[in-house]
């Protein structure tokens, strides 16, 4: 049975145009949002204070990532380059030029290593750049010390596998690569997508990680080996998708295709956030909000609470009930 909740969501309200991505700090003390507007906001979690804004970016930032100790702030955007920032100060550390946007990108587990990867436009291929940032030369000089084309398709989100040693990559057609950071080689790669991969994150330990697609289902996969281990249906497609860090649980954001979008009634933010079982590929809740699809979603590393981030412009942080905790999948 269906009892109403009262998970009153802390509305964040700093970006003129639609999230693109979120992401917490390891404490989640902080959590970082970028949108389509050129800004990354860093917020307090806890109550939805904004901390402040990491500016120089003159495109869409599409990516946005933090490192281990909450050192540094890095984004990536539509102006062709990735910039890094001194989270505390706000001050520019690193900017990297590109020749196309960037698409996704993160630091690796010891915050040393960045990786980004660059759109396929405008003649140019899609390449996945590896830079180390303890080397000044590599930045000053804008030199990779290693750059891999992706020649047939483009990456449209990519992770750090675990201890840094590889990068997990999703593409436009829904293929599943692995890279080496070493040597930047293809190590693995499996299909199991119909349609392009929207969104990949990893689970706490990082062995495992969901894909969203716009397939309109969600994959669970092993870290390692690549093995496709659950499959989570919708009726749409599937934007973003992430692992809670402590309960059997995944929750799933996407919506309508954007044609279909203006035929429903807009006075009810209906995008709904969507929770399944991890082990049952069951769904068991709900949670309404937004005005427009779901691009980016995450759980606090406490598993207490989690944020997603529309295209209605709002980072929504709902922290769960005492229902939630107490609920126990039959079987």
């Amino acid at each position: 049975e269906q009892r109403p909740s009262n998970m009153k969501p802390i509305l964040l309200q700093g970006h003129e145009r639609s999230i693109t991505q979120i992401k917490y700090n390891r404490e989640g003390d902080l959590v970082f949002s970028c949108a389509k507007d050129t800004v990354v906001n860093a917020w307090y979690s806890l109550n939805g204070e904004r901390l402040g804004t990491y500016i120089g970016h003159t495109g869409a930032v599409w990516c946005v990532d933090v490192d281990w100790d909450t050192k540094q702030v890095l984004a990536g955007s539509a102006d062709n380059s990735c910039r890094i920032w001194d989270c505390e100060t706000g001050k520019q550390m690193a900017l990297f030029k590109t020749s196309s946007a960037v698409r996704t990108g993160g630091f690796d587990f010891s915050g040393n290593i960045v990786m980004f990867t660059t759109d396929k436009q405008m003649g140019y291929s899609c390449y996945v750049s590896f830079f180390d940032i303890r080397d000044p030369a590599q930045i000053s000089n804008n030199e990779p010390y290693m750059k891999v084309a992706v020649n047939d398709s483009k990456i449209t989100s990519a992770v750090w596998g675990p201890l840094g040693e590889f990068v997990i990559a999703g593409l436009e057609t829904g293929e599943l690569l692995q890279f080496s950071a070493k040597s930047g080689e293809v190590i693995s790669k499996a299909k199991e997508h119909t349609k392009q991969i929207n969104d990949i994150q990893t689970s706490l330990d990082l062995t495992m990680f969901i894909t969203a697609s716009k397939d309109n289902t969600a994959k669970l996969f092993d870290s390692a080996t690549l093995d496709h281990l659950k499959t989570f249906r919708t009726e749409r497609p599937v934007n973003s998708a992430a692992i809670s860090p402590n309960a059997e649980h995944v929750v799933l954001g996407g919506g309508q295709e954007a044609m279909d979008v203006t035929t429903t009634s807009t006075r009810i933010g209906k995008f709904e956030a969507r929770f399944f079982h991890l082990s049952f590929e069951e769904e068991f809740g709900r949670v309404k909000g937004h005005f427009g699809p779901i691009n980016s979603l995450t759980y606090h590393p406490d598993g207490k609470s989690y944020s997603s981030g529309g295209e209605d412009g709002y980072v929504r942080i709902h922290h769960f009930d005492p229902q939630y905790f107490e609920f126990e999948m039959e079987f």
